[in-house]
């Protein structure tokens, strides 16, 4: 079993910067593929970036390329999401989520975190 825990949103204003974090508990995510989602109130689960299992090769949303970074550290058991130039439309709910294979669609990963807000005033 893995446990996720995200952690680092909050309210800013447009143009600013967030980094969230994902901490990993139970097994290390040497071996996993790490995905971030996002929810908006009243939308469906969007795909933001994707990491593999060694960190060498990252896939992003084309809503949130050349601003958003995924990396992450397997010597500490986290991945975290650099939020740079952020936009009122990036305002959701975000989550990190892990699997054996690397994937866009959130229905093809076996462990999820709960999510942290994330919310941008114009």
């Amino acid at each position: 079993q893995v446990q996720l825990v995200e952690s680092g949103g909050g309210l800013v204003q447009a143009g600013e910067s967030l980094r969230l974090s994902c901490a990993a508990s139970g097994r290390t995510l040497s071996s996993y593929a790490m995905g971030w989602f996002r929810q908006a109130p009243g939308k469906e689960h969007e795909f933001v970036a994707l990491i593999n299992w060694n960190g060498e090769s990252t896939y992003y949303a084309d809503s949130v390329k050349g601003r958003f970074t995924i990396s992450r550290d397997n010597a500490k058991n986290t991945v975290t999401l650099q939020m740079n130039n952020l936009e009122p439309e990036d305002t959701a709910v975000y989550y990190c989520a892990a699997d054996t294979r690397p994937s866009t669609l959130m229905t093809q990963f076996e462990y999820w975190g709960q999510g942290t807000l994330v919310t941008v005033s114009e």
